[in-house]
């Protein structure tokens, strides 16, 4: 009996350190986004295109305040990439989401915040950007984590909310009426090591 109740001790202490959150931190993350960029409008037609969608990567550090109930400021350097019949839209950018966070179930979390944005760089194919309405642009972000001890993972969807478009200029210099909506749509997965 004394052994029973010894190895239900130890499993039980086992069980607690595997699952639990240690609270305010901070540490690293990377991951893969998978999703597009926007619709792409050609003047001409008046049509406009969806993108194929693809797997991009991003980079970052975060901060966590908190246990139960929490703040996880992050900064993420982020690479996009969405396929068009005219060329490829690679995009270069920061994020900053600004995540709250709810321990519901031991180690399962759920969170939701606004996610800003800073674009560093944009290429699309032969023609270059000329215009993007706004460097920087505000979406959301929302999601659901797993923390064992130190490491994590989550799985988020993002949106962009503020109306955010690019116009072009062709190889000879011609600026293009055509135009492209900048605000992503993409699920990320990311992996976290918490210092």
């Amino acid at each position: 009996m004394k052994n029973l109740f010894f190895n239900v001790l130890l499993v039980a202490g086992f069980s607690t350190s595997l699952f639990a959150q240690s609270g305010s931190g901070f540490g690293i993350k990377a991951g893969l986004n998978y999703g597009g960029n926007g619709d792409y409008f050609e003047s001409v037609t008046t049509n406009f295109e969806n993108p194929d969608q693809n797997v991009g990567y991003h980079i970052g550090v975060f901060g966590k305040l908190g246990n139960k109930l929490y703040f996880r400021p992050e900064i993420v350097y982020t690479k996009t990439k969405s396929d068009y019949d005219k060329g490829d839209l690679d995009v270069q950018k920061i994020d900053v989401p600004l995540l709250v966070g709810l321990k519901v179930l031991g180690p399962v979390n759920v969170f939701a915040g606004p996610s800003l944005q800073y674009i560093l760089d944009t290429d699309f194919g032969d023609a270059t950007v000329n215009d993007i309405d706004n460097d920087f642009s505000v979406g959301l972000n929302f999601g659901i984590g797993l923390n064992l001890n130190r490491l994590g993972i989550d799985l988020r969807y993002e949106r962009g909310f503020s109306d955010n478009e690019a116009t072009f200029i062709d190889n000879n210099n011609v600026i293009s009426l055509d135009r492209l909506d900048t605000r992503p749509e993409q699920l990320i997965l990311s992996l976290s090591y918490k210092l």
